[in-house]
């Protein structure tokens, strides 16, 4: 049903200190999907589901395709529960491009996720020839083994990310390209505008607290918190912290990547100026921001041009993420695997992949009960080698996508 790559011939062991752990390709494992030969990708859509300890992945071909797969670590296999078109009754002019958001986890173990149109002349410059409705709030129920449709966010407009408030279900979402910030109460069946947060690039990261509160960023990159006590936004006086000439197309995008360290009652957040940030929530008002430094610095490269969008907080207390995709990388061509030590605020590289083994990964805060943790990974396919048709991301080369099973503390299996 799966397949172990074979990465330790093709990757570089970065070792330092004896005084650090040493972590070697025994601590991580890239496994394949099976049965979907056209996906070639996963963005932010992936997510665990602590109710049966299992992690949830959509994979797309960028063009009408999505496919729904989830990850049992206590059987180690992989299964492909259907096609979202299929698996959410959509019709023909309903077309889905993928999923962009997280998978979230609902009150009683359900999963939630939502649809994009995957490129902006399909979403609201209408040159698809089918044109794009919309994108979808979908929900998932592991027990009847059945999706639900709950219905379109916004006409024409795709759903960038949700995250849902796990004492009430209700469902938070944020639409593209128009920015607005939505939520879907279930149990009056009820959709709320609250308004547009920003324009341009599009924000592509929301995230809740403790309480169910809410955050996103606005066009500035200030936090802006969905208060449920008061059913209002409130936001924070400062924009967050970043390096000195960072672009404005950097900040408008906000944050790439957050995970939550419970126990310590800190949410970790990278943002697409490659900074590293502490936020400790409180449950009325914005709490702190602590700024911990940039995500890596390599001779020769400004502190703000590296792409993360990934992020999770290993049992250590520490801090893992890849480097490198869309272009942008710490080193050319090639991705970082890095752990980010927040007492010290220092970043160590683990492995080094070149872009035909793994270019670029997506995932949050996705951990099992084992403290393993997982990205959703791909990696490019030389020029002449493609033999699925896949479809070229952002111009460059095709992508073959793998799941991503990483444990700095233990061989993982």
């Amino acid at each position: 049903m799966f397949k172990l790559l074979l990465t330790c011939l093709f990757c570089v062991v970065v070792t330092s200190a004896t005084t650090q752990n040493i972590i070697t390709e025994k601590n991580i494992r890239f496994i394949e999907y099976y049965g979907f030969p056209g996906g070639n990708s996963a963005w932010d859509d992936i997510g665990y589901n602590p109710m049966d300890n299992t992690v949830y992945v959509g994979i797309t071909d960028h063009r009408d395709k999505v496919a729904l797969y989830i990850y049992d670590p206590v059987k180690d296999s992989v299964k492909l529960k259907g096609f979202i078109n299929d698996l959410g009754r959509l019709r023909s002019f309903q077309w889905q491009a993928k999923i962009h958001s997280k998978f979230a986890v609902g009150p009683k173990g359900e999963m939630y996720f939502a649809t994009d149109g995957g490129e902006s002349r399909e979403e609201y410059l209408m040159e698809h020839p089918g044109g794009y409705a919309g994108g979808f709030m979908m929900k998932w129920d592991p027990v009847q083994d059945r999706m639900t449709n709950l219905g379109m966010g916004m006409q024409y407009e795709s759903i960038k990310d949700i995250d849902v408030d796990i004492t009430t279900g209700n469902v938070y979402a944020v639409s593209y390209p128009q920015v607005h910030f939505l939520i879907y109460d279930q149990q009056r069946n009820a959709l709320k505008d609250y308004g547009r947060l920003g324009s341009a690039h599009v924000p592509r990261m929301m995230f809740t607290d403790t309480w169910g509160n809410c955050y996103y960023t606005d066009w500035r990159q200030r936090l802006v918190k969905y208060e449920k006590s008061q059913d209002k936004l409130i936001f924070a006086s400062n924009s967050l912290p970043a390096f000195e000439g960072t672009p404005g197309e950097h900040i408008i995008t906000g944050i790439t990547a957050f995970a939550k360290d419970e126990k310590k009652g800190v949410i970790y957040l990278i943002t697409y100026g490659a900074k590293v940030l502490a936020f400790y929530p409180q449950q009325n008002g914005i709490g702190r921001v602590e700024d911990l430094g940039g995500v890596i610095d390599i001779p020769g490269k400004q502190r703000w041009n590296y792409y993360v969008p990934n992020l999770n907080v290993g049992d250590n207390g520490k801090l893992y993420y890849i480097i490198g995709g869309h272009g942008i990388y710490a080193k050319k061509d090639r991705s970082l695997l890095v752990e980010f030590d927040p007492a010290t605020k220092t970043p160590r590289i683990l492995f080094e992949y070149p872009s035909t083994v793994f270019v670029e990964a997506t995932g949050c805060n996705t951990k099992d009960r084992d403290g393993n943790m997982y990205f959703a990974g791909k990696k490019n396919i030389p020029p002449g080698t493609d033999k699925n048709g896949g479809l070229a991301e952002l111009g460059g080369l095709s992508t073959v996508p793998f799941l991503v099973k990483f444990n700095p503390d233990k061989t993982v299996y």
